[in-house]
């Protein structure tokens, strides 16, 4: 039987979380939400465990860094950039509530997950008997959420997609989020049902209390943000000039 081959790797500057996801026996793999800065880190890794990388994928369009599939491709050129067809950026593949990724004897659905931008989705990974894992991106965060207040953000989509997408899966789901800056690397559904105390608010609650965070201006939003639409790509971004 097959066996997961998984990492999680983090960039600093930015605190993302990037993952790895494969098969052990097939070798077939993607990474989820890489980041340019390291490109060449994770590529030398997924040459080391001799991985196939079929996709890399986005949970959305960021705005607190460059994505790294464009970097990839020096070293991956097999590897198909993957974003949701609600996001508004280029890829090579686009993918929609309900769609199933195969790597091996594993399957990861698409849940659209909207609320932090209109194309954010999770990732829900199942198959040879392993505990369920879900890649929640921006969405659901350890013991709290992504912001809502720019890049068609709303509070109220939000809520919704957290409640009728991640937290209706199986209690024992390992949560793995796109960023944390406190250091913790997983959760679990049942924990953020427990411990989540603004996602566990009345929806009228958690719009007011998102509503007065008062957060910073993302300080990399207008370098990122063009990047990312364009996969990465800045020879791209110079000719839509």
């Amino acid at each position: 039987m097959s066996k997961l081959v998984f990492k999680q790797l983090f960039e600093a500057e930015s605190s993302t979380y990037t993952y790895i996801v494969g098969d052990d026996v097939t070798k077939e793999a993607v990474i989820i939400d890489p980041v340019d800065l390291t490109a060449a880190r994770d590529a030398h890794l997924i040459e080391e465990l001799g991985l196939d990388v079929k996709y890399a994928l986005n949970t959305h369009v960021h705005a607190d860094h460059i994505t790294g599939t464009h970097a990839l491709r020096e070293y991956l050129p097999n590897a198909k950039s993957a974003l949701s067809e609600r996001s508004g950026g280029r890829a090579d593949v686009y993918f929609k509530q309900g769609d199933h990724i195969r790597i091996g004897g594993f399957t990861l659905d698409v849940l659209e997950t909207p609320g932090h931008t209109d194309g954010c989705v999770s990732f829900y990974v199942y198959g040879c008997g392993i505990v369920p894992l879900v890649f929640t991106g921006d969405a659901v965060l350890i013991r709290g959420c992504g912001r809502t207040d720019f890049q068609q953000g709303s509070s109220e989509v939000l809520y919704k997609s957290i409640w009728e997408r991640i937290f209706t899966l199986p209690r024992e789901t390992i949560i793995y989020p796109a960023h944390d800056y406190k250091g913790l690397t997983s959760s679990s559904v049942g924990e953020e049902l427990a411990y989540n105390t603004r996602l566990l608010k009345k929806k009228e609650e958690f719009v007011e209390v998102m509503a007065n965070l008062n957060l910073p201006y993302p300080k990399k939003i207008d370098a990122a943000l063009p990047m990312n639409l364009a996969d990465g790509d800045v020879k791209y971004v110079q000719n839509s000039k």
